[in-house]
């Protein structure tokens, strides 16, 4: 039963919108979890994911738990590395870096995690992830040594999504990077959302509520926030579930 993919589609069919709150396990103490998920979920945020490029054993879980005791949201892994694997989410984002060509980041890693989730209950969405570049080097282009695709090369960024879903991803990721100098543009969203059949994540580089609107009204059906709420949590204020006008 694909229970989060299911309620992403069922929003989407709905005409509304979907947010995620990206919290990276090597930057939130777990002190500061109860008050940060309260605002949470005092937003119009439909789910928390938990990942990072570079997190030390163990962190993930015990932050994924400590999560858990103060939402109903579902909490979905967006690992880095097999290592943030951890059956006490609800689901996690099978990425495969389809923008790269690192063997390890299309398909060696998860042939690696296979191990670990034939063992969970955790949810399996395959995601086409697809890295953009945005004006600085980013963790995930140098943990994986791979480029970024440049925002002028419109054409290969569409193809490359539209590849993903031909082979079966059930989700494109379009990611500008952690702390992005540049969110990905409004024309680019809208191209590769008019040019595939599936649910478009956008994520990176969206620092407010009007940049978060025009990812959406550009095509967008998920978008992940993390670096702004991660420095200043107060950007929740301006997300309150009865203060956004946008229809999501």
């Amino acid at each position: 039963m694909n229970k989060k993919r299911t309620d992403i589609l069922s929003r989407i069919t709905k005409a509304q919108k979907c947010l995620a709150v990206l919290i990276d396990p090597d930057k939130m103490k777990l002190t500061s979890v109860p008050r940060f998920i309260k605002k949470a979920n005092q937003s119009i945020a439909t789910h928390i994911f938990v990942g990072g490029s570079e997190v030390d054993e163990g962190l993930t879980e015990s932050l994924v738990v400590e999560i858990k005791k103060y939402t109903e949201l579902p909490v979905v892994l967006f690992p880095g590395d097999i290592i943030q694997i951890t059956d006490k989410a609800d689901g996690i984002l099978f990425l495969s870096l389809i923008s790269g060509r690192n063997p390890d980041y299309l398909i060696g890693k998860q042939v690696k995690a296979v191990s670990k989730l034939s063992t969970s209950n955790l949810e399996i969405i395959p995601t086409g992830y697809i890295l953009i570049e945005n004006g600085k080097e980013t963790a995930v282009q140098r943990v994986s040594e791979t480029k970024p695709i440049p925002q002028q090369a419109l054409q290969t960024i569409k193809d490359t999504a539209k590849a993903g879903e031909l082979l079966g991803m059930k989700l494109i990721y379009l990611e500008a990077g952690s702390g992005a100098i540049q969110a990905i543009a409004p024309h680019i969203i809208s191209e590769v959302k008019q040019n595939i059949n599936i649910p478009l994540i956008v994520g990176g580089g969206i620092r407010t509520k009007s940049e978060l609107e025009s990812a959406y009204i550009a095509g967008a059906d998920l978008v992940v926030i993390g670096t702004a709420f991660e420095d200043d949590d107060t950007f929740f204020d301006d997300l309150k579930k009865q203060k956004l006008q946008t229809n999501i």
